[in-house]
């Protein structure tokens, strides 16, 4: 049985599904879902223009606000469509490497079950099964369920 359900979300249509599969199932079963959204910190490194740089920390920071700001309203969006169908879910945000980060936290938490869709937001993603959903399943210590 799965009781510690890990949904990965990034905003695609898969992870949509996947979100839906993970709240379906938590239902079944008895379980507790959590929405884990991954975002990367984005730098953009400075040109110059004769003396003069330009693209500063603080347009780095502001990118960067955004994405939190993206990123949390995805989690929201997840968990009310959730507690729409009557389940409590805890939302989790986390920067780095999205299958090092997924990786991580299932095995800090002690998940019994990974869902995830199989192609995420990148264009080069649409070629094969996503990176990031390879590369959890080769290294997850639980079960993964790849939503198509």
């Amino acid at each position: 049985m799965f009781k510690k359900i890990i949904a990965a979300i990034d905003g695609s249509e898969m992870s949509e599904k996947a979100t839906e599969a993970a709240i379906l199932m938590a239902k079944e079963q008895g379980g507790q879902v959590t929405l884990l959204h991954v975002m990367k910190d984005v730098v953009i490194p400075p040109y110059a223009m004769g003396d003069m740089a330009y693209v500063t920390r603080e347009y780095d920071e502001d990118i960067n606000e955004a994405i939190r700001k993206d990123a949390e309203e995805l989690l929201n969006k997840g968990k009310a469509k959730a507690e729409a169908d009557g389940l409590a879910v805890t939302t989790v945000l986390r920067k780095g490497d999205a299958a090092r980060e997924i990786i991580n936290y299932t095995k800090e938490n002690r998940t019994d079950l990974i869902v995830i869709g199989s192609r995420g937001l990148g264009a080069f993603k649409e070629i094969m099964l996503g990176s990031v959903s390879h590369k959890v399943s080769q290294l997850a210590d639980c079960p993964v369920l790849i939503i198509k």
